[in-house]
């Protein structure tokens, strides 16, 4: 069986609108899964270099699918492993959620397998 690993990854600057209304951090964090193959999230790391904790939502659909908290100054790694398979047409995006006005730096990298 063919696979191709795809990646969500960058380091992205944002200001915050608020814990409770996450915002996409980037286009470039935006993927849809082709026709003729299934996703597989693999796994999820993120650094976050404010003071302040910041949330990582996985959007899918348009609808929030996990969400990483990130301290501040800190960084998180989380296994996805064969957690769910994404179906052809399916969303993902890369949005952050953090206290309103705060401005600040985060490094993400979402791995993704296509089977």
């Amino acid at each position: 069986m063919h696979s191709t690993p795809r990646f969500l990854q960058g380091v992205y600057e944002f200001t915050g609108a608020g814990l409770d209304k996450p915002a996409l951090l980037d286009p470039a964090l935006a993927y849809t899964v082709p026709a003729g193959v299934t996703t597989q999230p693999i796994y999820f790391r993120a650094g976050n270099a404010t003071e302040e904790l910041v949330t990582i939502v996985l959007v899918r659909d348009g609808a929030p699918m996990r969400l990483f908290p990130v301290g501040a100054k800190a960084d998180t790694h989380v296994s996805l492993a064969v957690v769910e398979d994404l179906e052809m047409g399916t969303v993902l995006e890369l949005h952050v959620a953090a206290p309103a006005g705060l401005t600040g730096t985060v490094v993400v990298d979402l791995g993704l397998v296509e089977v």
